[in-house]
């Protein structure tokens, strides 16, 4: 397991590549424990990088009334 902050975008993509490697793991075994490390690392790096604003409650609604309508039969 070699765990390290991800700092750059090449960290956090050579950090996507290694979860894909090591998704299916068993929980408490040593890639178990690597996966867990690394699933926060990359959180807590796009929560900095790629925030998600919450949507204007206007818009959001108005969004979801659209949907509600394509739907209708």
């Amino acid at each position: 397991m070699n765990i390290k902050l991800i700092k750059t975008k090449k960290d956090y993509q050579d950090a996507i590549n290694r979860l894909e490697v090591i998704f299916d793991a068993k929980p408490n075994s040593k890639e178990g424990d690597e996966l867990e490390v690394l699933s926060m690392l990359i959180d807590n790096y796009e929560k900095e990088n790629y925030p998600i604003d919450f949507p204007d409650p206007i818009e959001a609604i108005k969004f979801r009334m659209e949907q509600l309508v394509k739907n209708l039969p």
